[in-house]
């Protein structure tokens, strides 16, 4: 689990924040046990908060970048309006494919609409404008999927990007590598971006939160 705060805190926040419930806990055991990489799902904390957000903000279309096992799609898809869709994007088949046995499981499954490809790709064919985008996906891309997603964001909209501190390597001159350099790049131009209203938050791995103007 990647998190700014101790994980004595970390499990502190999940006691007094809301339950995740019996499909969520089966979801994290089993993306814990199926993958390389269970460290990429969001956790409860952060699922809750995006859930929140998507109904804070009365969104009705939403797009995510990173599918991973799909905890964070189906916590958007909670928070949608009665009618909302998530269009979520995966590279990886077989991240796909577990996620799509908890879409099948979950009542809000049908507002799920998963692409299988490359998201540059698959960003081409989807014109927007979304009410809220979730940005998770491969960090060297980062600044790309910023400067495609924010077009396709309404004007009020929400755009949320995860790890964007990188486990306090964007802030360690002694880390060069292209992930964090990526990371960096898109920090400073979100910052500077007229475009947006931007915070960002020491929840989780680091999350900005960026408002279209």
């Amino acid at each position: 689990m990647l998190t700014c705060v101790s994980p004595s805190l970390e499990h502190y926040a999940e006691r007094h924040s809301a339950p995740a419930g019996a499909l969520y806990e089966a979801l994290a055991i089993d993306t814990q046990a199926s993958t390389d990489r269970p460290q990429m799902q969001v956790g409860r904390i952060e699922g809750s908060l995006l859930k929140l957000l998507t109904s804070l903000t009365r969104a009705e279309r939403a797009l995510e970048l990173g599918t991973f096992t799909g905890y964070s799609t189906l916590k958007i898809a909670e928070g949608l309006k009665e009618g909302g869709t998530v269009t979520t994007l995966e590279l990886d088949p077989q991240y796909a494919a577990l996620a799509r046995r908890y879409f099948s499981q979950s009542p809000v499954g049908h507002r799920v609409d998963l692409r299988v490809g490359p998201a540059l790709q698959t960003l081409a064919s989807l014109p927007g404008p979304y009410d809220l985008v979730f940005i998770d996906a491969d960090k060297e891309s980062y600044p790309r999927y910023f400067e495609l997603c924010v077009e396709r964001v309404r004007p009020g909209g929400l755009l949320i990007i995860d790890n964007v501190l990188w486990s306090g390597k964007v802030d360690d001159a002694d880390y060069q590598d292209a992930e964090t350099a990526a990371i960096r790049e898109l920090n400073r131009i979100i910052a500077q971006d007229p475009r947006v209203e931007a915070v960002m938050l020491t929840v989780r791995d680091g999350i900005t939160l960026a408002r279209r103007r």
